[in-house]
């Protein structure tokens, strides 16, 4: 068993990070109606997995939603608005960059870029350009519980590098991240149309190109439609479908995803979100997977602190890295809200399970951390 970090030094690290201040927002008005909002978090997270005969413990940045700044600017255009959205990661040593072979943190790189988005909105809709959101992200992990912070329907942030390993004993070369996915929809630099919301109902339709990448000179391009609502009693439900397609520059074949998502919050605190989705590979010898997600949560006021939540999830793939593999995982977490300092603290559990004819050992992951934004 291998440790990285001392106690004393991930006790000094939460520490520093759950006594930052609660920030005032850092919004800028104008007398036009206009402002600009500076924002931003820090995500850390002591992380440690184990293949089944060894574990690695780190305190990373958790890729479930790195840490980042950003900057919007919002300012009336006539009887139109006009948005400009600017967004990085701070490219700190990210959960998604090691396993048992060790660490590859890569710094900043221009693919930490999240958005450089403009944009213009009136009755008629809005229209995007730039770096930023496709249609489709965001379509499978429509989620309405609080314990969605750390919980939801895209399973292996923590542990997406680390390896299976036989029970043999020898690493394979198929990791958490090959044999789990949701298909949820990227970001790319796009120009992209959503519709007004119509009594709950909205669509969007996008094309783009992986802009921040030399090596990817694919086409991308999706539609997608949502819906929000709150029914009588105070029930809320959302939901979001998707269709993306990934038209591949050397004519090897396209991919075609299909995705959903949906969930209902009861006034008691009760949630369930289930998500679900489909790939269709046209290049030959690749297989074609599919998966289904649900989970079952709950929050309330139980502390002064602020709002508690907790949840329990299970994800089912199939044909993942082959035709006939399986992939099960389960979790659950608990995520607490600490309003003084604008921070959700979380600790979580995760188990992954994959078979595709070979024996290989569970992998799990214990993961506790905080998110403070300001």
């Amino acid at each position: 068993m291998t440790f990285n970090l001392k106690l004393s030094s991930i006790t000094a690290v939460l520490a520093a990070t759950t006594a930052l201040p609660a920030a005032a927002e850092l919004k800028y008005e104008n007398n036009s109606g206009g402002y600009v909002l500076l924002y931003g978090q820090l995500n850390p997270a002591i992380i440690s997995v184990d293949d089944g005969q060894q574990t690695e413990t780190r305190l990373l940045d958790n890729a479930i939603s790195n840490s980042r700044v950003g900057l919007r600017l919002l300012q009336p255009f006539g009887s139109n608005e006009f948005t400009f959205r600017f967004e990085t990661a701070l490219g700190l040593p990210s959960s998604s960059e090691w396993n048992q072979l060790g660490t590859d943190f890569s710094g900043w790189t221009r693919s930490d870029i999240r958005h450089v988005d403009f944009g213009l909105k009136g009755s008629w809709g809005k229209v995007s350009a730039g770096q930023g959101s496709m249609v489709s992200d965001g379509a499978a992990e429509t989620d309405l519980s609080y314990v969605g912070t750390a919980l939801y329907s895209f399973t292996n942030d923590e542990n997406s590098g680390f390896f299976y390993r036989g029970t043999d004993g020898v690493l394979s070369d198929i990791t958490v991240g090959d044999s789990s996915d949701n298909f949820d929809g990227s970001r790319r630099g796009r120009v992209r149309y959503d519709t007004p919301d119509l009594n709950g109902f909205s669509a969007g339709i996008a094309y783009g190109q992986n802009i921040l990448s030399s090596s990817d000179d694919d086409d991308y391009y999706d539609v997608g439609v949502g819906y929000e609502t709150t029914f009588a009693g105070g029930i809320e439900f959302a939901a979001s479908l998707a269709y993306a397609v990934r038209s591949r520059d050397d004519n090897s074949g396209d991919r075609k995803d299909t995705i959903g998502s949906a969930s209902v919050l009861m006034p008691s605190g009760l949630s369930f979100t289930f998500a679900a989705g489909t790939r269709d590979e046209e290049e030959v010898g690749v297989s074609d997977p599919s998966f289904w997600y649900g989970k079952i949560a709950y929050e309330g006021d139980w502390v002064s602190w602020g709002k508690t939540g907790v949840g329990v999830d299970y994800y089912d793939g199939s044909d993942f890295e082959s035709d006939g593999s399986s992939t099960k995982s389960w979790g659950v977490a608990v995520v607490q809200r600490i309003d003084s300092i604008n921070t959700d603290a979380y600790l979580k559990y995760r188990t992954h399970d994959f078979d595709d004819g070979t024996s290989f050992d569970k992998n799990e992951a214990w993961v506790l951390g905080a998110r403070w934004r300001f």
